[in-house]
């Protein structure tokens, strides 16, 4: 389900339906809404959730409470719209870089890799997606919580097929294995910056390794199922 089609469907209207007239007002409003949302996703990640008033973010964006509420009916309404989009757009580009790979351990390289790449340039969106779920109420935290639940059933499937190919006897708990994975993920916003001179392909590389290597005891291929060396 789209971003607007997931809106209606749930009565979450984030926005009012802006004008069809031309494609340059519409251009227009796009591109004000994510400059908006991209000031909220700074401050909220800054400041909390609590203390990030619409004034503050109008302030932080440039925009006139007034027209900040042109876009938002509420504060609440403005977070759902963050983390909702953070994650539609993490599964669709996992499921998208996931097309045609067959090989199980590849997929766990292509998961973590997708995730840290995305998160290296939208850090303060991982801070506020790690922090604020549970201020969010009705249908919208259902919808959230419905996106990001996709999300970890795509990994926790890909999570099981490692296991399958590397240690099928072990009796690790797959279900602790897929979040132990999602917490080193989601806390790179706490102590990571590319400017420290590791890549986030480095560091993706690095993390796929460790967590590998977890799972098999250290008997990880070097290279997947074509016999060409991954792609990290």
């Amino acid at each position: 389900m789209r971003t607007e089609e997931s809106e209606q469907a749930f009565g979450i209207q984030a926005r009012p339906t802006p004008p069809t007239r031309s494609p340059e007002i519409r251009e227009t409003y796009d591109e004000r809404l994510n400059h908006i949302l991209a000031a909220a996703t700074r401050l909220i990640a800054r400041d909390g959730y609590e203390k990030a008033s619409m004034r503050a973010v109008g302030k932080e964006a440039g925009v006139s409470l007034a027209g900040l509420y042109h876009y938002f009916e509420s504060k609440e309404r403005m977070l759902f719209l963050i983390q909702f989009r953070t994650f539609s757009s993490l599964l669709n580009n996992l499921r998208e870089k996931l097309t045609g790979v067959e090989d199980v351990v590849e997929q766990l390289r292509v998961m973590i890799r997708s995730h840290i790449l995305y998160f290296a340039v939208n850090m303060d969106a991982l801070k506020v997606c790690s922090h604020e779920l549970d201020v969010l109420s009705g249908s919208s935290y259902e919808e959230t919580h419905r996106i990001r639940s996709e999300y970890y059933r795509l990994t926790r499937n890909i999570v099981n097929g490692a296991f399958a190919e590397l240690n099928p006897e072990s009796t690790i708990d797959r279900h602790v294995a897929t979040m132990a994975l999602f917490g080193m993920l989601n806390w790179l916003y706490r102590w990571y910056s590319p400017a420290d001179g590791r890549s986030p392909s480095g560091l993706a590389k690095l993390i796929t390794e460790l967590f590998l290597n977890g799972i098999a005891g250290g008997n990880v291929p070097e290279t997947n199922s074509n016999g060409r060396p991954p792609a990290i």
